[in-house]
């Protein structure tokens, strides 16, 4: 006997033994229930996730005669009397699966049509179940809207599609819609894990977690990859095989990268980069395992519960929680970059590089001892290096100057009064005091302190104050109130509120339940004020 792929052997024959799509099952379950049929279904969805096999079910829902030949229209099927066996075969003469792949012109859809005028012959039901039914021509749409519209009572069509947007709106409002999603790599994991005690294969929950992330939702694909990496590992299901066969990074290796990047050892980075060279290990993977294993980071420093086996030694890598945002974000966005470089090995070494300047800016603004600045009315002169003498941060509001500072610099710079380095050395300059006529003031970046934009900021000061400072004394350190740093807030608040609007759209919410849409990170915009409007 020829050996039956896990994927077909294990096909769901009723609805019960569908997973991952109950907002599916338990709606036409109902409709089954209380008879309240409609004439058109539309299933959609990636490849993999049911489509068909939701089809083929609901046919013998709607044709099942049960056991003893007396049955009805049922939620569940027997699966042993001549319509349920004969559907399952793909030989019963009232269900017709047509690929539109294959059969996409207005002849293929009216040579179907042709047989909607003849009552069913074994069935109760005819059902015609057309597949990839985005794939038809204009002509063909077009040729069955009408019988699509007001089919007899005695058929039913079952559309499937893993592109909805293609399909013409004429026939999406005449089809009641579901959208299949891609299922958790849990849940798939979980039913692996039961075919394959059916089947008696000796597995590792380690592998059936990276067959369950390497299907990407897709439970046939899961199904398949499991097929293969049995027949690779000769009857056994382990995780340093399956490893082997997708080419997956070990948790080892990624550990090892965040620890180093950690300690800010970049030589350390660049060897573990060339060993995973020399293993042949994905650059790719690599990537993708360190966004898996920063997110649980992440989860656990948040004193958040988790249930990853690997808890323990996460806690270990002493990667400080703004830093593993950052990575996060590196590794997830340099994906993308791989395919632009000439060696996907030299762009890995890249993004995971460029943590390191980011680190070396944290370390260096909490030195101890901070290079302090002076300027005279008419000259600017570098003096000794001193620890400042406030070391605490500066308050929000202190008596004195500081309001008129943050207003002052508002209005200097709306007026295009200061231009160049000079503006953004009064825009990143925190105030701190007043020593007599000097202002102390304060930026975390030396490169901002050129004589000739400290010299400009403070002409413009005597010009828009009296009584204007006579000299501004500076120091480098970390600020936590200046005007840029409260543009950069409101600008982030319009950016959460224009996502906030585009999120809430009725439009885009029918987009992302109904096909499945998804809003690409960094597409939405706020409004600038000079174009009229705030989000």
């Amino acid at each position: 006997m020829s050996y039956l792929v896990l994927a077909r052997k294990y096909r769901p024959g009723r609805f019960s033994q569908m997973v991952g799509q109950t907002h599916v099952v338990q709606a036409l379950v109902n409709a089954l229930q209380t008879q309240r049929l409609h004439h058109a279904y539309l299933f959609t969805g990636t490849r993999g996730v049911g489509k068909t096999t939701v089809s083929r079910i609901l046919a013998k829902s709607l044709n099942c005669m049960g056991p003893d030949g007396q049955g009805g229209i049922t939620a569940e099927p027997c699966g042993r009397c001549p319509a349920c066996l004969d559907i399952d075969a793909g030989r019963f003469v009232d269900y017709t699966e047509l690929d539109a792949a294959s059969n996409r012109g207005v002849d293929e859809i009216g040579q179907l049509l042709e047989q909607a005028v003849y009552k069913p012959v074994a069935g109760r039901f005819k059902v015609f179940m057309i597949d990839e039914v985005h794939m038809l021509s204009n002509t063909a749409f077009n040729a069955m809207l009408k019988t699509l519209e007001e089919p007899p009572e005695y058929l039913k069509f079952v559309l499937a599609t893993t592109d909805p947007q293609k399909v013409p709106a004429t026939v999406l409002s005449r089809c009641l819609q579901f959208n299949l999603r891609p299922m958790a790599p849990e849940t798939i994991a979980e039913h692996l894990a039961l075919v394959l005690g059916q089947e008696g294969i000796e597995l590792e929950v380690g592998a059936l977690n990276l067959l369950a992330r390497a299907a990407r939702g897709s439970m046939r694909d899961a199904l398949s990859l499991t097929d293969q990496a049995i027949a690779f590992a000769g009857g056994r299901l382990l995780e340093a095989g399956v490893r082997q066969m997708l080419g997956a990074v070990d948790h080892s290796h990624v550990h090892q990268l965040i620890e180093a990047l950690a300690q800010g050892d970049g030589r350390r980075v660049v060897e573990l980069c060339e060993g995973l060279r020399r293993q042949g290990l994905s650059a790719d993977a690599t990537l993708e395992e360190m966004t898996v294993v920063l997110q649980r980071m992440a989860v656990l420093q948040v004193g958040a519960p988790t249930s990853s086996p690997d808890s323990h030694e996460l806690a270990a890598l002493a990667l400080p929680p703004d830093e593993t945002h950052l990575l996060y974000s590196l590794c997830l966005h340099g994906r993308a970059e791989l395919a632009l470089a000439p060696d996907e090995y030299a762009a890995l070494t890249m993004v995971l590089l460029r943590l390191l300047p980011f680190k070396s800016v944290a370390q260096g603004g909490a030195v101890a001892a901070e290079k302090k600045f002076e300027a005279g009315p008419l000259t600017a002169r570098t003096v000794e290096l001193a620890a400042p003498k406030n070391t605490q941060p500066a308050r929000a509001h202190p008596p004195g100057a500081e309001p008129d500072w943050l207003e002052c610099v508002s209005k200097l710079v709306s007026d295009e009064a200061l231009t160049g380095l000079a503006r953004e050395l009064a825009l990143h300059a925190q105030w701190l005091r007043a020593e007599g006529a000097t202002w102390v003031l304060r930026v975390e970046q030396q490169a901002l302190l050129h004589e000739a934009a400290r010299d400009a900021l403070l002409q413009a000061l005597r010009r828009w104050l009296d009584p204007a400072p006579e000299r501004l004394s500076f120091e480098l350190g970390p600020v936590s109130d200046t005007e840029a740093l409260r543009r950069a807030s409101a600008q982030a608040a319009r950016q959460r509120q224009a996502e906030a609007i585009i999120e809430a759209d009725p439009f885009v919410r029918q987009m992302i339940g109904q096909w499945g849409a998804r809003i690409v990170p960094g597409s939405i915009k706020p409004w600038s004020s000079q174009a009229g409007g705030t989000v």
